[in-house]
């Protein structure tokens, strides 16, 4: 199982969606939108978001197989 890391290459903010979309192995702009998307909606995303920034930590660099 691997661990999520914030991305240091695919950033746009603090590389949050970078770093889930490595880890699910799909797309980063598929979790940029949803989001987005999820940003007009009741739910506190932006707090998860601000949470993971600050609790994730930055990919410590490229691993090596």
């Amino acid at each position: 199982m691997t661990k999520l890391y914030r991305s240091k290459t695919d950033t746009r903010i603090a590389g949050v969606c970078g770093g889930l979309a490595e880890r699910m192995e799909i797309d980063s702009t598929i979790i940029r939108i949803v989001f987005f998307v999820s940003i007009f909606t009741p739910l506190p995303v932006i707090l998860f978001y601000l949470a993971c920034w600050l609790i994730v930590p930055q990919d410590p660099g490229y691993k090596t197989q």
